[in-house]
């Protein structure tokens, strides 16, 4: 794969990722009553929304911004984090595959984005 064609996926995939993660992010800080519901399915309480919609608008910011390549990997490891869990919770739950696949996608989004980073982006060491 060219370098050149690398790049395009990369910023493709990444700013899908980041439309999926700004969206949820909005919904979940409106506490929309679906998405309150859907939390207390799952076990865990409404606050949590605030806490996982703030943490997803601080990452879209930290993985498209230029430099700051550390805090960009930690932004990749909290989107892992918070779209694994989520697929583990949904699937923990019972609830079918079409309410499993949005978490999914985003987890997928996520490894392909960080996959496909340019050097520049990535953590010397």
């Amino acid at each position: 794969m060219s370098e050149k064609t690398k790049k395009i996926l990369y910023w493709f995939f990444t700013l899908w990722l980041s439309l999926g993660m700004v969206s949820t992010a909005i919904v979940q800080l409106l506490k929309l009553p679906e998405e309150v519901e859907k939390i207390n399915q799952l076990g865990y309480p409404t606050y949590f929304l605030t806490m996982l919609g703030v943490w997803k608008l601080l990452g879209v910011v930290a993985v498209l911004a230029p430099k700051f390549v550390l805090l960009k990997e930690w932004a990749y490891a909290g989107f892992f984090f918070a779209m694994s869990g989520a697929a583990i919770s949904h699937i923990s739950c019972g609830h079918p595959i079409p309410e499993i696949l949005p978490s999914v996608l985003l987890l997928s989004l996520t490894v392909i984005s960080w996959y496909l980073r340019p050097e520049n982006r990535k953590v010397k060491g």
